[in-house]
């Protein structure tokens, strides 16, 4: 028996390998591009993890998203390519405010108690603490990122390429204020673009109310929410439909106020809503708004910031003014069924529906949105959304797999100007006088592929060697929030698009295919995971489940699959490192049985490296696993065995030796562990981590 084998005796044990071995790869400083060994002519290759947010844990999204951009820096580590995986976390406004809220809120304080110096630096404090907490998780599954260089996007560094993103942009006159109907949170008391809401099919009710008209009759107006009719201007059909073309231009009394408002034309108004006429509410609706400024029609605000009636600038000179200052300073709710009830006494309810209503909520406190108008800082799309199609168009960047495609460019064919102010206390303040707004969260981690590499400064090392990075791994949730953005952001700042390709991975599901929910239950812990079974079997059974589709209805099996082929790893190499050969293979010597091994060895270097350069990762770990368990562990290690020759012991080494290269991206902890064991020659670098790749 070989001494230096005496620990492959016993079973492979990832509990008492991974932590040993990853400080192992931190202690010999390989993750960082300056210390890999120097290659003439070396080219860079790079790519920017997406920056989790300070309060998050680590999900199933994250770990499959993380195990895919390992696989590539790995494998271009090992081709000797000059390698920076960059780390760090976003600041995420919204929720990290909401955090620190709730700490306070136990001890019976809000932020305006303490004030705004104190609650930042309470959150600054909180971040210390907690902020890096997903960061320690991705190297338990093994993440090979430079963490010398993690960045945060509220940085000082950071914040100096934020404002000057801003100023660039308010220069160049693409950035305004104005007023206008922005998403409204009435909780976290802030402006939400589009892409930050959550939608929610409830059940509701469609009231069809009588308006009557200033002559005679009246027009029934069909709408989900009667409590914000005391702010409407108008009221609109469609000009092709034939049931209102008398009415155009007739004047109706809005009931209750018997305020004087038109009927107008509208071509966005669907004939098939309700009865086709609808109510234009300018104040509090992103489209009556559009149709308030293209008709010139009058704004009236009747819900506040906090969700609640404000009818203090109404002019209530009406025979029901009393009734309608009582209902001042109601919530929306309570003022609708006074509303109603109203409406109801004077007869002027048509009939009452049963109606399924998408209502939006804020994507991060759950409660439900207030459109309403509000002064807000916006940035101009047109231009910017030309620039961030043709990027893909032309084909200077690619999505995998391509279906995705569309859904970014039908987003930017229909754009609208993004809000970038929001009005809570911790994120980048606004660098403008008279302003104490900050900026949306995703103005600056739009500027995250060449802000964490120096920009500003255009003769920043890293921003020359490692931009534009190479290839870009996200969620399909964030496409229009963050991709696009990063695209326009890094062509107008550096005239140099961010990256070249874009991998798009699956959603993971639970088994029975809902979506994973830690407050709903439905939630698997990828840290439980890799306790139970190891990082490389968490890693396996992720990807062994990529193979193309747009969801994974996720299974333990695989995990557990995944243990069971580090088992099956582990043995091998204890049988072939138990007759490792000191000599070459004579290629004169060579049964059926070696040519047919050595055959599906080249024969799965191309099928692997094929796959990943397609960004097939599940293609590519299933090969693996089909020629090693079966080609070479239960046909040519059992052949192997009845053999005792020099010639079968030296192509044993060799199948081993270049497995663990192939696997090695995928299972990179059970296969350095085994590679410390290997001897011989072909040894380049003493860690397999930038062993020479194999290509045939």
């Amino acid at each position: 028996m070989n001494p230096v084998n005496d620990k492959l005796l016993k079973p492979y044990d990832p509990k008492a390998t991974e932590g040993r071995i990853y400080k192992i790869w931190e202690d010999s400083g390989l993750f960082n591009p300056d210390k890999l060994p120097k290659k003439p002519k070396a080219k860079s290759y790079c790519v920017m993890l997406p920056p989790p947010n300070v309060t998050g844990s680590l999900h199933m999204g994250h770990a499959m998203n993380a195990t895919i951009q390992d696989i590539l820096i790995r494998k271009k580590r090992m081709e000797g390519y000059k390698t920076l995986w960059l780390p760090g976390t976003d600041h995420a406004g919204i929720a990290t405010q909401n955090v620190v809220e709730k700490q306070l809120k136990k001890d019976g304080l809000t932020r305006h108690d303490i004030g705004k110096e104190k609650f930042i630096e309470k959150i600054w404090e909180w971040k210390e603490k907690y902020g890096d907490i997903i960061l320690s998780q991705l190297k338990k599954l093994g993440a090979s990122c430079d963490w010398s260089r993690t960045r945060f996007t509220m940085d000082k560094e950071y914040a100096k390429a934020v404002e000057a993103a801003f100023l660039h942009y308010h220069k160049k006159g693409l950035i305004y204020q104005g007023d206008r109907v922005v998403n409204w949170c009435v909780r976290c008391q802030t402006s939400l673009s589009d892409l930050e809401l959550e939608y929610e099919n409830i059940k509701g009710k469609l009231w069809y109310i009588k308006y009557p008209l200033k002559t005679a009759g009246y027009i029934i107006v069909a709408t989900t929410r009667p409590e914000t009719m005391l702010g409407d201007s108008a009221v609109a059909v469609n000009p092709k439909d034939k049931r209102y073309k008398d009415l155009i231009g007739k004047i109706v009394l809005l009931p209750i106020i018997n305020r004087e408002i038109p009927i107008i034309a509208d071509k966005t108004i669907e004939m098939e809503f309700g009865t086709g006429a609808v109510k234009v509410t300018p104040a509090h609706d992103i489209a009556d708004f559009e149709i308030g400024e293209k008709h010139k029609l009058s704004v009236y605000k009747v819900i506040n910031q906090f969700g609640k009636m404000d009818l203090k600038d109404l002019d209530t000179k009406c025979p029901l003014g009393h009734l309608v200052s009582k209902w001042d300073g109601l919530k929306t709710k309570d003022a609708r069924e006074k509303i109603i009830a109203e409406l109801e006494k004077q007869n002027l309810i048509e009939k009452i529906d049963d109606y399924d209503l998408r209502i939006s909520k804020c994507y991060r406190c759950g409660n439900i949105i207030e459109p309403q108008i509000s002064k807000q800082w916006f940035l101009k799309m047109s231009g910017l959304a030309e620039i961030a199609k043709k990027a893909v168009k032309n084909k200077k960047i690619k999505f995998y797999p391509k279906r995705w495609e569309k859904v970014y460019l039908d987003w930017l064919d229909n754009v609208k100007d993004w809000c970038v102010s929001r009005q809570i206390w911790w994120g980048h303040k606004i660098p403008l006088e008279g302003t104490n707004d900050v900026l949306d969260t995703w103005f600056s981690s739009a500027l995250w592929p060449f802000a964490t590499l120096g920009w500003p400064d255009k003769n920043a090392k890293d921003l020359k060697e490692f931009y534009p990075t190479q290839t870009l791994s996200t969620a399909r949730d964030i496409i229009n929030l963050w991709v696009a953005r990063m695209i326009f952001s890094g062509s107008e700042f550096t005239g140099k698009e961010p990256f070249s390709e874009i991998i798009i991975h699956p959603t993971i599901l639970t088994k029975d295919g809902k979506r994973m929910s830690k407050s709903l239950g439905t939630g698997i812990d990828p840290m439980i995971l890799i306790a139970s079974h190891g990082a490389d079997a968490t890693r396996f059974g992720l990807i062994f489940q990529t193979m193309g589709g747009q969801d994974i209805h996720f299974s333990e099996d695989h995990i557990v699959a995944g243990k069971k082929f580090c088992n099956k790893i582990w043995n091998a190499a204890r049988f072939v490192l138990e007759r490792s050969a000191k000599e070459d293979i004579n290629k004169k010597k060579l049964s059926k049985q070696d040519k047919k091994i050595l055959r599906e060895l080249d024969k799965v270097k191309k099928t692997i490296n094929k796959n990943i350069d397609e960004y097939k990762f599940g293609h590519a770990i299933r090969a693996l696993h089909e020629f090693f368990w079966h080609e070479f562990c239960d046909k040519y290690i059992e052949y192997a065995k009845e053999q005792k020759n020099k010639n079968t012991d030296a192509i044993l080494s060799r199948v081993l030796v270049e497995s663990l290269k192939l696997l090695h991206p995928f299972m990179p902890f059970i296969t350095e562990e085994i590679w410390s064991f290997v001897p011989g020659k072909h040894k380049i670098g003493k860690l397999l981590i930038i062993e020479k790749w194999t290509r045939k």
